[in-house]
């Protein structure tokens, strides 16, 4: 699959894959002829996931380590990256509730905007 439609299925931009690409995080796993990026499903796969992480604010490095686990752990499953992923669980877990909350906060100044704004008419 040519970089357009994955940009495309993903909500990445072109940019953003060839960023990708070039620090390593994710290299499509194949090209063309002339140099064009190809990519599996299971490349566009991996990208859903880095794109699921994206606004959790896990780093690239983190991305990376994680995307290196889900393979390993795929090819032959063991207690230190089960745990591994645990870990990781966790921490999503826990950005996932700081994002709750902050939520939270901008709904409640919304909210006293709104009455502001009310009042004033």
């Amino acid at each position: 699959m040519h970089i357009g439609a994955v940009a495309e299925q993903t909500e990445l931009s072109l940019r953003t894959l060839r960023h990708y690409d070039e620090v390593g995080l994710l290299r499509p796993s194949g090209r063309t002829t002339g140099g064009f990026r190809l990519y599996t499903e299971e490349d566009v796969e991996r990208l859903l996931l880095i794109r699921r992480m994206k606004p959790l604010g896990f780093t690239l490095d983190q991305m990376g380590e994680l995307l290196r686990l889900t393979e390993s752990l795929a090819e032959s499953p063991d207690n230190e990256s089960q745990a591994r992923l645990e870990e990781f669980i966790v921490d999503a877990q826990e950005r996932r509730q700081k994002l709750a909350y902050t939520l939270e906060i901008a709904d409640e100044f919304i909210d006293r905007l709104q009455q502001q704004h009310t009042h004033t008419r």
